[in-house]
């Protein structure tokens, strides 16, 4: 049994930010070389976009975004967070599932991924009384995995279709990572905040033979890197560490990989350049710049993966899932690879084939 993607649906929140951000930040840092630094990079990430439930307040003003919530001086705590995240995240993936464009009433298991926040009843449990997919729905919490998370969402997916032929899997992947802005002069944390954006995916997973077909999931982590990304609860929202060694281990790492390429790799010895489709968790331009490099890909192998960095920045989580709707509209048939990366350091692959 195969299970498959049958279709992809995604959304953003109403306000691009990503400007104003780059404007805030310049006010946070003080210091001339980092601001040199910071301006830098911000030229050279390949964003152009990234999205909030935030409106973007007036430039200098007290006030961060229009109403308030973050206030110069006098940022929210967590607890104010999380009461957002309980709404918005709910309001999102509601558009998300409707931009899927299936019937609510044929589902019969809900998976639901997400990273950015924490509430009970479960994110799961809200989406599922606000879709009105019934109290007797199976559902699985994948939670605070970071940005690999939507791999085990899928593999959680495909052994359903695997045990039950019949399943119609709905799997959410949902993140509000501008919940977790912070009014800091470390130069390394501000960076980390120009990559990320919120977003929402939602898919249906089934035995029908149409779509992407999911196969050979595999997990690894890359030793001794446990310490370059962590993502830790603190008194003002979640606290990011993005080690700026992270690209350099991944491509170390793919090298690695790719010139073993035993049976037990997620090459599964097969040929590189046979992979028509390459999905890769667009969690930087560094980070992109690594994995060609490290599998010594053409330069276009990851043009979706780099459009979807450009147009919505990293959305954790749901970002490989913006990817692989990218691949799926577009329509060529291939066999490809999926890979996302997330603390561990870890990366989440399959392999799959555009049908």
């Amino acid at each position: 049994m195969t299970a498959h993607i049958n279709r992809i649906g995604t959304a953003v929140p109403p306000h691009d930010v990503h400007e104003a951000f780059v404007a805030f930040a310049r006010t946070l840092l003080a210091d001339d070389r980092a601001r040199t630094v910071f301006e830098r990079m911000a030229e050279r990430a390949g964003i152009a976009h990234r999205y909030s439930s935030f409106q973007p307040g007036v430039p200098g003003s007290e006030k961060v975004d229009a109403e308030g919530f973050y206030r110069r001086g006098a940022f929210p705590g967590t607890a104010a967070r999380m009461a957002r995240y309980e709404v918005d995240a709910v309001t999102l993936a509601a558009d998300a599932v409707e931009r899927l464009g299936v019937g609510h009433e044929r589902i019969t298991h809900l998976v639901v991924a997400s990273c950015t926040g924490f509430t009970a009843p479960g994110l799961d449990q809200l989406i599922a009384d606000r879709l009105e997919l019934g109290g007797a729905l199976e559902r699985t919490l994948v939670g605070f995995m970071g940005c690999y998370a939507a791999v085990p969402a899928l593999r959680a997916a495909h052994h359903i279709v695997r045990s039950d032929r019949d399943a119609r899997v709905l799997v959410v992947n949902l993140e509000l990572c501008s919940l977790h802005l912070q009014e800091t002069a470390d130069l390394e944390r501000v960076l980390s905040f120009l990559l990320f954006g919120d977003g929402a995916t939602a898919a249906l997973v089934t035995a029908e033979a149409q779509g992407i077909a999911l196969h050979d999931f595999h997990a690894s982590t890359i030793p001794d890197t446990q310490d370059l990304i962590t993502w830790r609860i603190g008194d003002q929202g979640f606290d990011m560490h993005l080690s700026g060694k992270v690209p350099g281990r991944i491509a170390t790492a793919l090298r690695h990989e790719a010139d073993r390429n035993d049976a037990g790799g997620f090459l599964h010895g097969g040929n590189i350049a046979d992979t028509a489709h390459w999905a890769v968790h667009a969690g930087g331009r560094t980070v992109l710049d690594a994995v060609e490099a490290g599998l010594r890909l053409p330069s276009d192998a990851l043009r979706h993966s780099r459009a979807v960095l450009h147009a919505v920045g990293n959305v954790s989580s749901a970002t490989l899932m913006f990817v692989l709707a990218r691949i799926l509209a577009e329509g060529a048939a291939g066999p490809g690879i999926a890979m996302a990366f997330g603390p561990g350091l870890c990366a989440e692959t399959f392999r799959f084939s555009l049908l």
